[in-house]
């Protein structure tokens, strides 16, 4: 990772956006129903492009693995090092019921973790960026980008639980149950990890399936913010470990927060 990759990581994150709200605003945009019954639009297609031929400028030796990729094979994969992992458009449901819950997920992956990202959300204008170095930052509209860190923000006694706006499940409903006083915070995208590292929420389980590429630029902004993550048995949440990019179920949650599986 070189931290002059940061600001250019921004630059291609928010070209990306711009071409998402392009779609956007039209409100007519063309769907398509993926393999796995996941939509895809134009936009999708059109944010995956704008990252890819931007990382192929920045990093020219480095490997992109995006959501719109084609499949690559675990052969090929299990190679490398380090690589840049892209959502291009994670929230696509969001996107479609036009709530602003959608945004541009750019990972560097170094030694299996997330160590620099940025996750943008175009249509509410809040673009966060992070990396192992120098700590995650929020930037809203165009004001000055604002350091978050948890070890900051004290917890209360209502517990704050973030959860997918389009993936409700019982699931989540018994896992809440071991707190006393709750608050259901409902979220599309990769939001809910950025609410955690906000300070706007204190735990996110995710006990439902995800892709890697869905949680790695969220991981890292939760993590450098002072958030864990990790899997249900307490494990570290790692990427590109075996053939299948499917994550485990994992947690999100303020440093100070206990919870049991």
């Amino acid at each position: 990772m070189k931290l002059e990759w940061q600001q250019p990581l921004i630059n291609i994150a928010r070209d990306a956006g711009a071409a998402i709200m392009g779609f956007y605003q039209q409100s007519d945009t063309q769907t398509w129903v993926k393999a796995d019954d996941s939509p895809l639009t134009q936009a999708d297609l059109a944010a995956h492009q704008v990252i890819v031929d931007g990382l192929a400028l920045l990093t020219p030796d480095i490997p992109v693995l995006s959501e719109e990729s084609t499949a690559l094979p675990w052969a090929t994969r299990k190679t490398w090092d380090q690589y840049w992992l892209v959502d291009p458009l994670d929230g696509t449901k969001e996107f479609i019921k036009q709530n602003g819950e959608f945004t541009v997920n750019i990972a560097f992956i170094a030694n299996h973790q997330p160590v620099m990202a940025v996750v943008y959300a175009p249509a509410l204008q809040k673009l966060y960026f992070a990396n192992t170095a120098q700590g995650c930052f929020l930037q809203e509209e165009n004001n000055e980008a604002i350091p978050l860190n948890l070890n900051k923000v004290d917890l209360g006694q209502l517990v704050r639980v973030v959860g997918s706006r389009s993936h409700a499940s019982p699931e989540m409903a018994q896992f809440t149950q071991q707190f006393s006083s709750v608050e259901l915070v409902p979220t599309g995208s990769s939001l809910k990890l950025c609410l955690i590292a906000q300070g706007l929420a204190d735990i996110y389980p995710r006990l439902g399936p995800t892709m890697e590429w869905d949680t790695a630029a969220g991981q890292c902004i939760a993590q450098c913010a002072g958030a864990k993550v990790t899997k249900i048995n307490g494990n570290p949440l790692r990427y590109n470990e075996k053939e299948s990019l499917l994550n485990p179920f994992f947690v999100v949650t303020h440093p100070d927060l206990l919870w049991r599986a």
